[in-house]
């Protein structure tokens, strides 16, 4: 269920957005229910009343089911009027006070993963800057649950049935989970994101030695892809460095380490705990 907690958080950072970009003064969205061809709305931005929280919408059904089922934005400017919708949702959008109405589905892998809508209070065209943005909002929010689902695999990935052994199959594939961790960091715009996945890949790592010295992040980033098996040239590509680049942070790192060796430094970060 944390997996989907997260999801939902980038739910309301959606609609957040969605609010900023549109000037649309309600927001409100969910995600698509495990297993279920219906959307739990959880997240309500600018709304006056609690009527549409936890309102399950079914595929096809009201703006937003058809929006999953389509897999592509739809708009009404009269919800109540629309002969474009069915209408099982009225009484809630209605409570609400809502008229004009944006349903932008968030599509991840080719799967609808939830919705976001955002709505006036008055009738009147959306227009097409309104809904450009609205879609822009959808967008982020799949980039930042792919990102998600890219980590939660890692991890899945890196957590052997039982204790991996020193240098067994098992940890060597948490080392290469921690370097794509961290690879994917720098990748990623949302700082909170970003600190949230260095911090996960630093689970994967052994607890700090008191006496630890301290490493730049890059550096740490570099020795993960060496820890790997990867070439200079390769933690480049996955790092988006130069090669020169690579090579300097690794020579810092030796230095700082006390290593003559690539396989030494390695050595000596995972006594520091810093490299699984």
């Amino acid at each position: 269920m944390a997996v989907e907690a997260a999801a939902a958080v980038e739910i309301g950072r959606g609609l957040a957005r969605l609010r900023r970009s549109t000037g649309l003064p309600v927001a409100f969205g969910g995600l698509l229910e495990p297993g279920r061809p219906r959307v739990r709305i959880s997240e309500l931005n600018g709304t006056a009343t609690d009527a549409l929280r936890r309102l399950a919408v079914a595929a096809g059904n009201g703006l937003g089911g058809k929006a999953v089922a389509l897999a592509r934005p739809c708009a009404v400017t009269d919800y109540s009027a629309s002969r474009q919708i069915s209408h099982e949702y009225d009484a809630a959008v209605a409570a609400e006070g809502l008229c004009a109405v944006v349903a932008v589905p968030v599509v991840v892998r080719r799967r609808v993963r939830g919705v976001l809508y955002g709505a006036l209070r008055t009738a009147q065209p959306l227009g097409d800057r309104v809904l450009t943005a609205a879609v822009d909002a959808a967008r982020d929010v799949e980039q930042a649950l792919v990102v998600r689902d890219e980590v939660q695999g890692l991890l899945e990935a890196a957590r052997p049935q039982t204790a991996p052994a020193e240098g067994g199959a098992a940890w060597e594939q948490v080392r290469e989970a921690h370097a794509a961790l961290r690879a994917l960091a720098p990748r990623i715009g949302d700082p909170a994101l970003r600190a949230e996945l260095l911090d996960a890949a630093g689970l994967l790592a052994v607890g700090p030695d008191p006496r630890a010295v301290e490493l730049a992040p890059r550096e740490v980033d570099v020795l993960a892809c060496v820890a790997a098996g990867a070439t200079n040239a390769v933690a480049a590509g996955r790092l988006g460095l130069r090669a020169e680049t690579v090579k300097g942070y690794l020579r810092s790192a030796m230095r700082k380490l006390g290593a003559h060796t690539r396989g030494e430094a390695v050595v000596a970060a995972r006594r520091a705990g810093l490299l699984p």
